[in-house]
């Protein structure tokens, strides 16, 4: 049986979820990585990081996920970061229901799978934490981000309600909303506008042209943008705090946009946010 807290992190080829494994690692936590290619996989068991191949859209990947960590640990998982998701750009109007519901079925319905698989070792325990991935634009609107948008708003709400609803079991619930992160999530993205949105019969064309020019980074990068050791600091706090945050927003960018929606009228402050990108 391990000793060590137990931590599984999601999304862990890239990005925050690699440098979350690799942090927690450092710090004495015993981490379950997972990642959906084999490559991937492969990179991170040399490392000594025990990996597993899981797809949020896949439930029965999910649950021999949840089986293969509780036989390995003796029952004992003390924390989940919910991490590993993907953003599909495109107008609301361009976006084909299949691109939503995949949106959807990544970012919400499969976190909610994994999340509710592992409560039961949680209670079993008498506690342990439950830490969402969330995004600042589950908090403020972004133009072309309308299912990404959808998706993490889905995700603050479900959460939220179950922080309420888990009072007093000795579990916390705690969102972290991060701004412009460096990560390769902006480029993974314009596999999916590709996919799913017809860019040359588009009304929006030649706003689909000036955002691909941006993803593939031929303009000038996001100002704040922060390297995921910020989102770790707060992580940190997320797991080991006796009175973890509900939510934790990341970047200055991030944390003026929720200012502004707290300072400004509601027409004055969407007509701000529509003139952005």
């Amino acid at each position: 049986m391990s000793e060590r807290p137990t931590i599984i992190v999601t999304g862990c080829s890239s990005g925050i979820g690699a440098y979350c494994a690799r942090a927690l690692k450092s710090d004495g936590w015993r981490v379950f990585a997972t990642v959906r290619r084999p490559e991937d996989q492969e990179e991170l068991e040399q490392e000594g990081i025990e990996t597993f191949l899981m797809d949020y859209t896949r439930p029965e990947t999910i649950a021999a996920l949840v089986e293969a960590v509780m036989a390995l640990s003796g029952g004992r998982i003390d924390a989940l970061f919910n991490n590993g998701a993907y953003g599909q750009a495109g107008a609301v109007e361009d976006l084909p229901t299949e691109a939503l519901r995949l949106q959807l079925e990544t970012n919400v319905i499969g976190w909610h799978d994994l999340t509710r698989r592992v409560i039961p070792a949680m209670r079993a325990r008498g506690g342990g934490r439950i830490v969402q991935c969330s995004s600042i634009l589950g908090l403020v609107p972004y133009r072309w981000r309308g299912a990404y948008n959808a998706s993490k708003s889905a995700l603050e709400a479900l959460s939220l309600t179950l922080r309420m609803e888990l009072a007093g079991s000795g579990i916390e619930v705690s969102l972290i909303e991060p701004g412009p992160i460096m990560s390769k999530f902006t480029a993974n993205a314009i596999t999916y506008v590709e996919r799913f949105i017809d860019l040359k019969n588009s009304v929006h064309r030649a706003e689909y042209e000036k955002q691909l020019k941006r993803l593939r980074g031929e303009s000038k990068p996001a100002r704040g943008k922060l390297g995921p050791e910020a989102v770790y600091h707060v992580l940190k706090h997320a797991l080991t705090s006796r009175r973890p945050r509900p939510h934790y927003v990341v970047t200055r960018p991030a944390k003026q946009g929720v200012l502004l929606k707290k300072l400004l009228p509601a027409a004055l402050f969407y007509r701000i946010m529509g003139r952005l990108g």
